[in-house]
C-alpha cells in the first residue's frame, strides 16, 4: 500500500524543505491537490508550483486535478512526467478522450469521482484508466471527516474494476487506513493526519503499520 500525503495539509511556504526532507522508504507519492476555484470553491496552485516541488525530491508526484474543464489543464503536467494524472469525471464530457491522452504520455491515467457520484458511471471509463480516485469527503476543504458509504463504495469499484489501482482521499487516520488496506485499496492520501505535529515520515510509517 502506497501513502501519498496532500502537501495542501503543510505549510506552503516551507514545502520545498519539507519535501526534500521526506523518507522516499515510507512516503511513496506526492498528492497535488491543484484546484481552481470553480470545481471546488477553493484555489491553490497550478503547474509552476507543482513543478518547484518536483525539483526538491525523487517521490514521484500523485497530481489530481480538482478543475473544470481539464482538457484545458491536463496537458499542462505532461512535461512533469507524474506518476499518475487524475481529472474528475463530473467535470467533463470528454474522459475517454483524456485518459487516453494521459497513456500516450506514459503517464498512469486516473479518474477521481465524488461521494455523490454513482460508482456505475465509472464502468464504460475501466478500459482507459489505470487509477481511480474515490473522494471520501466532500472536496475542496480539509479537516472533514471520512463518510463511512465510502467503504461499501470501495467493495463495489474493486469488484467492478479488480486491476486498477484504487486511491482514497479524505479523512483518513490510522485506523480507517488499516480498514482500507484490508479492503484492497492501493493508495492512501492523508492530508491533516500526516502534517498533524510535524513528524511528516512518522504519521506516514503508522498510516503504513509499520
Amino acid at each position: 500500500m502506497k501513502v501519498s500525503p496532500s502537501i495542501l495539509a503543510g505549510s506552503l511556504c516551507r514545502m520545498h524543505s519539507t519535501v526534500a526532507a521526506m523518507d522516499p522508504s515510507v512516503i511513496d507519492l506526492l498528492h497535488m491537490d491543484v484546484m481552481d476555484g470553480h470545481f471546488v470553491p477553493q484555489l491553490s496552485y497550478g503547474e509552476a508550483y507543482v513543478a518547484e516541488i518536483k525539483s526538491a525530491t525523487d517521490i514521484p508526484l500523485d497530481v489530481h486535478l480538482m478543475v473544470s474543464a481539464p482538457e484545458k489543464e491536463v496537458p499542462k503536467y505532461f512535461g512533469l512526467k507524474p506518476y499518475n494524472i487524475t481529472f474528475h469525471i463530473e467535470a467533463t464530457a470528454f474522459a475517454v478522450r483524456l485518459l487516453c491522452s494521459i497513456r500516450e504520455q506514459g503517464i498512469r491515467s486516473g479518474i477521481a469521482l465524488n461521494p455523490g457520484t454513482p460508482i456505475a458511471q465509472l464502468k464504460p471509463l475501466i478500459p482507459y484508466t489505470d487509477l481511480f480516485l474515490l473522494m471520501s469527503i466532500e472536496p475542496g476543504y480539509y479537516g472533514q471527516s471520512f463518510l463511512p458509504a465510502s467503504f461499501d463504495r470501495i467493495r463495489e469499484l474493486r469488484d467492478m474494476a479488480p486491476e486498477a489501482e484504487i486511491e482514497v482521499d479524505g479523512g483518513i487516520n490510522a485506523e480507517i487506513g488499516a480498514q482500507l488496506a484490508a479492503l484492497g485499496v492501493d493508495i492512501l492520501v492523508a492530508g491533516s493526519y500526516i502534517f498533524k505535529g510535524g513528524d511528516v515520515n512518522g504519521r506516514a510509517r503508522t498510516l503504513k503499520g509499520l
